[in-house]
């Protein structure tokens, strides 16, 4: 069984457009809820890199569970955050975000986490005014021109990550917590309403990512200080982070 420890999130990559001989094994992973969800999805495209991403998933959290990724039961929180549902196995914290074509698994034994990543794009409307707490918002605007859209994925991508991390989901509002946008400074959350402490307890964590994306992790550690180790070894479809930049 894979071990982590204190100081460190696993983080695990890989591609979502696997080879279409693939899918039929890949969907034998699968519960029959998530094979429903595939189900549903009116385009391949769209079907084909959500077995992707959830038989992936099962296959990287077997290896710190000691169980056939079949075998894996899931439980959702009243936000829809998954939890491993098992007697006797050891508490573990993950979080799976995709984007595109990629897909990233955080993994911790020890801190409640959360993962986004984002495939960067062109805006074609003020997303940050309607999204964004105000400080963030003037932050961004301040900006040179040429690093503004750098700017806004690295505020949407952390922010993401934390709502995920915290668990309360979209009833989290988006201007109740402020987080750093500058890309020079190091990334942390500045406010949470009504927790004066939270700065303290969560750390925010930029992850290394292919150049047309942008990404961030966040976990709830108490003030611990974290690295990433990035893992890809052994897992057929899996790719490093690094090796895409």
């Amino acid at each position: 069984m894979e071990s982590i420890g204190p100081d460190v999130i696993d983080v695990w990559s890989w591609s979502l457009d696997a080879p279409p001989t693939d899918l039929g094994a890949s969907t034998t992973l699968l519960s029959f809820d998530e094979r429903a969800r595939a189900d549903s999805f009116i385009h391949d495209r769209h079907r084909l890199r959500f077995v992707a991403a959830r038989s992936g998933m099962r296959l990287i959290l077997g290896r710190y569970l000691g169980l056939p990724p079949q075998a894996i039961h899931f439980t959702y929180g009243d936000h829809g955050k998954p939890s491993v549902s098992a007697c006797g196995i050891l508490p573990i914290h993950f979080n799976l975000s995709h984007s595109a074509d990629l897909a990233v698994l955080a993994v911790s034994d020890r801190y409640e986490l959360g993962v986004d990543i984002e495939e960067i794009r062109f805006l074609k409307e003020d997303v940050a005014k309607r999204f964004f707490s105000r400080k963030e918002y003037e932050t961004l605007r301040s900006l040179p021109a040429e690093c503004y859209l750098d700017g806004f994925y690295r505020c949407w991508t952390r922010k993401e990550a934390f709502i995920k991390a915290h668990g309360a989901g979209l009833s989290l509002p988006l201007d109740s917590f402020d987080v750093t946008v500058d890309g020079s400074a190091e990334p942390r959350l500045e406010r949470l309403e009504g927790e004066p402490d939270a700065p303290e307890n969560w750390i925010v964590l930029e992850l290394a990512t292919p150049i047309n994306f942008a990404g961030a992790i966040v976990a709830s550690t108490g003030g611990r200080r974290l690295r990433l180790r990035y893992r890809n070894e052994g897992t057929g479809q899996m790719v490093s982070l690094a090796s895409r930049m």
